[in-house]
């Protein structure tokens, strides 16, 4: 097995500031709070499971976000 990758740490940011706030202003929001991916999901969507660090997700509706998470 090969060593396992230095990785960066991901952002200390709290999940739930997200909540409530407009899509635009939230994935503004992580961008510059260093998250390197911010996925818009409608809610009830279909993903996959697969963990991605320094993924954020929002979960949408009507333009608010409704529900937040890492990876």
């Amino acid at each position: 097995m090969g060593p396992v990758p230095n990785l960066p740490a991901e952002p200390d940011d709290d999940l739930d500031s997200y909540v409530g706030l407009d899509a635009r202003t939230a994935e503004e929001r992580a961008r510059a709070r260093g998250w390197t991916t911010v996925r818009t999901l409608p809610p009830g969507a279909i993903i996959t499971m697969e963990y991605l660090r320094g993924r954020i997700d929002f979960e949408v509706d009507e333009g608010t976000v409704k529900r937040c998470w890492r990876g």
